[in-house]
């Protein structure tokens, strides 16, 4: 099977920026993340193309040949793509790249897939969940909200490093520093070495010698914070978005959590949503369907004015353009779609009984006769 054209993969021109060619990937493998997308072979081939794509063209003289020759050009070069046939090739391949730091700490907060931590870091903070409110009008025009939320943060009195003001970390005797321990054994099969994370340090490769009293040589406490959360207008009840290391601190500066903001969309008093359109149930009297009028008709930005031309029959759609929610992905807006709904009274007097018995005389209030309904009779013998 041909290999798709690389700016293809990832979205973008043949002029694009370093920085956006790392924006562009880094959209694609949030999307196809084998741990947001479990079992999935399709989401993992996506993510294997986006990292190829991206490998050869954040290389300057891999991206030079293949802007002339192509896919056949870095084959012929033997400066290829890696070729990535597995997941964690990926990872230990851009954390080569990218001196011990994998891109994927950056974007994903540190994945349970990465070979083990660099010594010192300590240990990732875990992600936390919000359910964000939302009314119609907050998800029609976007809105920046503040939450107040607990959670872990960073010690100030020890900078999140865990030991007390004068002291320092040191090196863990166990692992001499490498955060791993190997256990050997031996067998009629031969030796076997067995490799696991030092117990005495965490793998963290140090251990802290007098642990600050604030945190207890955690190095975080669990505080109120405020955050800030820009919605963008659009969104649908059970989407979500990321904020990237906003969420609970690392232990001795170990990198953080990320919060994820689930958007819950609140019941409206008189619209209902269909994708970003809206509808709203006008009732309007027997009269004003049959003689027109102008009323005022609530909309997600105040009230406006709405015609109605004589004659109007029940159930009649009318469209307000442009009334509606904000498209989340491109310009313009959805609509406000208005069904009529026409009351008729339950109880008269009788006074007025006889003017409609009078208007029901009038030939514009006798049934019409319809062909359709001729032909049913006639053909029933009715």
């Amino acid at each position: 099977m041909a290999k798709r054209d690389y700016y293809d993969v990832l979205g973008v021109d043949r002029n694009v920026t370093k920085e956006e060619l790392k924006k562009a990937y880094r959209k694609l493998a949030m999307q196809y993340h084998p741990d947001r997308n479990p079992d999935d072979k399709t989401a993992e081939e996506n993510f294997k193309e986006a990292a190829e794509a991206y490998e050869v063209l954040s290389n300057d003289d891999k991206k030079s040949v293949y802007d002339r020759y192509g896919h056949d050009g870095l084959r012929s070069s033997g400066g290829g793509s890696a070729g990535f046939s597995d997941i964690n090739d990926i990872f230990s391949h851009f954390s080569d790249i990218f001196g011990g730091s994998s891109i994927f700490d950056d974007f994903f907060g540190g994945s349970q897939r990465s070979r083990g931590r660099r010594r010192g870091t300590g240990t990732p903070g875990s992600d936390l969940r919000v359910t964000l409110k939302l009314s119609l009008e907050e998800i029609a025009a976007g809105v920046n909200k503040k939450i107040k939320i607990r959670k872990h943060v960073k010690c100030n009195d020890c900078s999140g490093s865990g030991a007390e003001s004068g002291t320092s970390t040191k090196t863990c005797q166990v692992c001499s520093g490498s955060g791993e321990v190997r256990n050997v054994s031996r067998s009629v099969f031969g030796q076997f070495v067995n490799i696991s994370t030092c117990n005495n340090c965490s793998g963290e490769g140090v251990v802290v010698d007098q642990p600050c009293r604030k945190c207890v040589g955690d190095g975080r406490v669990q505080e109120e914070a405020t955050i800030n959360i820009e919605v963008p207008p659009g969104v649908n009840e059970g989407s979500y978005m990321t904020l990237r290391g906003e969420g609970n601190a690392g232990k001795r500066n170990g990198h953080p959590g990320d919060i994820i903001v689930v958007f819950q969309e609140l019941p409206h008093n008189y619209f209902s949503r269909e994708g970003d359109d809206i509808l709203y149930d006008l009732y309007i009297t027997f009269t004003d369907a049959v003689l027109g009028t102008e009323t005022e008709v609530p909309t997600l930005g105040g009230k406006a004015l709405l015609k109605i031309d004589s004659g109007t029959q029940p159930g009649k759609l009318l469209k307000m353009s442009n009334k509606g929610i904000k498209h989340l992905n491109h310009s313009g807006s959805g609509d406000q779609i208005v069904r009529v709904n026409v009351e008729i009274p339950k109880k008269i007097s009788s006074k007025e009984k006889e003017l409609l018995k009078e208007l029901a005389k009038q030939s514009s209030f006798k049934k019409s006769s319809r062909s359709d309904e001729k032909n049913f009779f006639k053909r029933f013998g009715i």
